[in-house]
């Protein structure tokens, strides 16, 4: 008898499904809407629905799945319990529980950053590598941790939360945390922006991003033509990178860092801007670490997510 499981990313928008071997590979890929009213009280049956359909429409027997694994944008506990989803509108919801009962499945539940370095560690840009760190740079940083081939959560499954590093004490603007100072404001895409227009307010050169409202993807694009303030701004971009990621590997001495989010676009550049500040600031007992893009993309929350499915099968 063939097995499969489920793999499902919970995002604010739309929940991304899929459908995989044991060995990783893609049977099916779909996409249903999240709907979020009534403080997210759809959502989980919404996914059951369409896993029993696609159940059905494959002539999927119940004894042949193995389970089905979640990444949600909030901390976790135990693989079941979220004590808080503010995208989701969930408070103190024990979803691994609430879904088995929709599904007759086993359910296993994690921090979508986290479950998208699991990814990453099985099927994508950090294969191989038995410890090691994911960060996404996106609207903010989030951070995944692999050690010993298993994700590290912490006590309250807020484990890998490397975006609200602090790495500075005079930041007048506040994170979305509350904190000021927080890594994910200069390392996010959001916050190369922000060191890059501190950048243009500190000199009178020309630039092509003067006076307009940028991305960072505009920013990039700049430097990469040859404009002199943008090839200032990565530089700054690339030195909090650095910074923070050297921090990160101090504390987990990790194999390989993978990068992953929107501003990993702009390619190896990015690893070679953060060299410097990473080899400056990083303990020399864990300077060994190689740098890594993503490969998966938007595909790494569902291949995390069934991969979490196997790693609790062997548990119970």
């Amino acid at each position: 008898m063939s097995k499969v499981l489920f793999g499902v990313d919970l995002g604010g928008t739309t929940v991304k499904m899929g459908l995989f071997d044991p060995e990783g590979n893609r049977l099916q890929e779909w996409e249903i809407p999240t709907r979020k009213e009534e403080d997210g009280v759809h959502i989980l049956p919404d996914i059951a629905a369409s896993i029993r359909q696609t159940c059905t429409a494959r002539g999927i027997a119940d004894e042949e799945v193995l389970g089905i694994g979640i990444g949600v944008p909030g901390a976790v506990i135990n693989e079941r319990l979220v004590p808080q989803a503010v995208n989701l509108g969930w408070k103190d919801k024990d979803a691994a529980e609430e879904l088995g009962k929709l599904t007759g499945l086993p359910v296993a539940i994690g921090n979508d950053a986290n479950v998208a370095a699991l990814g990453e560690a099985w099927q994508g840009g950090g294969k191989g590598f038995r410890d090691l760190l994911l960060v996404t740079l996106g609207t903010g940083v989030g951070g995944g941790v692999i050690t010993g081939g298993r994700l590290l959560t912490g006590a309250k499954g807020a484990g890998g939360e490397i975006g609200h590093i602090h790495l500075e004490d005079d930041e007048p603007e506040a994170c979305g945390c509350g904190n000021h100072g927080c890594f994910e404001e200069y390392a996010s895409a959001t916050g190369a922006v922000r060191v890059a227009k501190r950048v243009l307010a500190e000199t009178e050169e020309e630039s092509t991003l003067r006076g307009k409202d940028f991305t960072c993807k505009d920013l990039f694009d700049a430097a990469a033509a040859g404009d002199a303030v943008a090839e200032k701004a990565t530089r700054k971009y690339g030195e909090y990178l650095g910074k923070g990621l050297a921090v990160c590997a101090s504390v987990l001495n990790p194999e390989a860092i993978v990068l992953g989010g929107g501003v990993t676009k702009a390619g190896d550049v990015l690893i070679d801007l953060l060299r410097p500040s990473f080899e400056r600031c990083v303990f020399p007992g864990c300077a060994d670490v190689e740098f890594k893009l993503a490969t998966l993309g938007n595909q790494a929350g569902i291949v995390g997510a069934a991969k979490l499915v196997l790693d609790h099968v062997k548990r119970v």
